[in-house]
């Protein structure tokens, strides 16, 4: 019985070994990803920036207690949820004025799409600008919850509120979501 190591893993351990080319690599296929989980969060771009680059600072220099119980990209995931929400609630104890940054979402324009697919992707970036307009803890939960794919148990957990609250706060949020929607026509 032969294992196979898949590229990840192979990249984790190079990394573990102080190897710079590694990281590099792993940086490369992970920072897009993890720039627009932070800036969802932050709803800062230049913020969203910092938080990334601190996110993989950190796992870089926390690696040996990645315990593989997860991908790499989950736990890196984790790692940039928590700066984010702590860079949210730092920032918004000292200023009064949110900053209204536009949405970023990378859509690639192919040659070949077709009507379907641009209305689907207009009716995307109609649903992630009304969730841009909706409070501040109804957009964090529903980026946390819809997006980024995080249960009840770990939106409580990161956010350190009971399971009703954020039961009925992530009902609240998708309902205010809703009405929004509607006011727009869909």
């Amino acid at each position: 019985m032969t294992t196979t190591i898949n590229y990840s893993d192979d990249l984790v351990a190079r990394c573990r070994q102080g190897e710079q080319r590694a990281q590099l690599e792993i940086y490369n296929k992970y920072y897009k990803a993890m720039y627009n989980t932070a800036l969802r969060i932050v709803n800062d771009a230049p913020e969203a920036e910092d938080v990334m680059q601190e996110a993989f600072i950190k796992a870089f220099s926390k690696l040996h207690t990645f315990e593989e119980k997860s991908t790499f990209g989950a736990w890196l995931k984790k790692i940039v949820v928590n700066l984010s929400i702590n860079s949210f609630n730092k920032k918004s104890k000292y200023t009064e004025v949110s900053y209204q940054d536009q949405f970023k979402n990378e859509l690639q324009e192919e040659d070949g799409i077709d009507l379907e697919e641009n209305t689907k992707n207009a009716q995307v970036q109609q649903i992630l600008l009304a969730m841009k307009e909706l409070k501040e803890n109804y957009r964090i939960m529903l980026s946390l919850h819809l997006i980024e794919g995080y249960d009840y148990d770990e939106i409580c957990e990161v956010l350190d509120i009971t399971p009703a609250n954020c039961r009925t706060t992530i009902s609240r949020a998708k309902e205010s979501l809703r009405t929004k929607l509607l006011h727009y026509g869909n």
